[in-house]
């Protein structure tokens, strides 16, 4: 769907070059939810509008269905932007317009669809955000929530191939977050829509990406499935968004002075994340695991697990318990 070659993007600021983004390399597959997260400042926001050419490359080139958008001129430039739906933080709504307006506004623009083929339109995105009661409100009466699903269905208006979304959970509250990544994801779905976000919320990639970029200082430093790159962070950027979004404590604060044993961190991804295994480990040897502290969660439809445990015993008990660890595919990771 997409794929990003030796990307380049400087900025003149008071004389100066200030470089946003530095040979950027992504492909992005065509009906994935793809992520990048990043700090304040990393180039996460510049990379995501030079994918509708809101902000123009300096170097490099941008495929979106086999064709470089960066040679793009006016004609073509605007019938790709017909294609690609974006999403704003601050929903970017006309105040002086009902929210079936808002979500007309883009067919109009148009030229192409009839009147009635509009409303008609309107009224199927009205129902698949689930604001069908809404339409002849103005956006003053909206919550931050419906608000963001008016802009998800003015994105959706013209039928796009792609949609990208520009922090466009960050205005909104815990809760409201959830209800929309889980629109987000159904969207991705039942209409087979590629959809490409930024954010700075681990939690954001790991409800609903399949795929996520790491990016620090104008470079992306890791990329991957978004279960490795959680699990298994390489880069220590990767290392510190993980830490910061993760209910795992560092390990000096369990009292590392009353541990006699290995402290040893294991990893369970998929089915095996709801079995007995360390009691079918423990039945099976003469070891014995302790359970320090543990996790349980999903990233996107797949579950994981995550304990720190203490493990005793002889090396010829310990040699067994590992081999079991091998023998379920359970990573794990001497730490003490």
């Amino acid at each position: 769907m997409i794929r990003i070659e030796h990307l380049h993007k400087t900025y003149q600021v008071a004389n100066r070059d200030l470089i946003a983004l530095t040979d950027i390399n992504l492909q992005i597959e065509a009906g994935e939810i793809f992520g990048v997260i990043g700090r304040s400042g990393a180039g996460k926001s510049t990379l995501i509008r030079t994918l509708n050419l809101l902000e123009r490359p300096s170097a490099g080139s941008i495929f979106i269905e086999g064709e470089d958008i960066t040679r793009f001129d006016g004609t073509q430039l605007h019938a790709l932007r017909q294609r690609v739906g974006m999403i704003f933080q601050h929903f970017n709504l006309l105040n002086a317009k009902t929210v079936a307006a808002n979500i007309d506004w883009p067919l109009k623009i148009t030229g192409k669809y009839t009147r009635e083929q509009r409303a008609a339109r309107v009224t199927e995105l009205l129902e698949l955000v689930g604001l069908s009661e809404h339409r002849e409100k103005y956006p003053a009466q909206l919550s931050g929530g419906q608000k963001q699903r008016v802009g998800i269905a003015r994105a959706l208006a013209n039928y796009p191939h792609l949609l990208l979304c520009d922090e466009a959970t960050s205005a909104l509250d815990p809760e409201t977050t959830q209800a929309i990544l889980r629109l987000l994801l159904d969207i991705n779905r039942k209409l087979g829509l590629t959809i490409v976000l930024i954010t700075h919320e681990m939690q954001v990639i790991r409800s609903i990406c399949d795929r996520v970029a790491v990016i620090d200082d104008s470079r992306i430093v890791e990329s991957g499935k978004v279960a490795d790159v959680f699990l298994h962070p390489k880069h220590a950027v990767t290392q510190k968004l993980v830490a910061e979004s993760h209910t795992f404590e560092q390990q000096d604060g369990i009292g590392l002075e009353h541990i006699k044993g290995k402290l040893v961190r294991l990893t369970f991804v998929g089915d095996i994340t709801y079995q007995p295994i360390l009691t079918n480990i423990t039945a099976a040897t003469q070891a014995l695991i302790t359970i320090l502290q543990g996790t349980i969660s999903r990233i996107k439809d797949t579950p994981y697990g995550q304990l720190l445990v203490e493990l005793n015993g002889s090396d010829d008990d310990l040699a067994k318990v590992f081999a079991h660890f091998d023998r379920y595919q359970i990573h794990h990771e001497v730490l003490a």
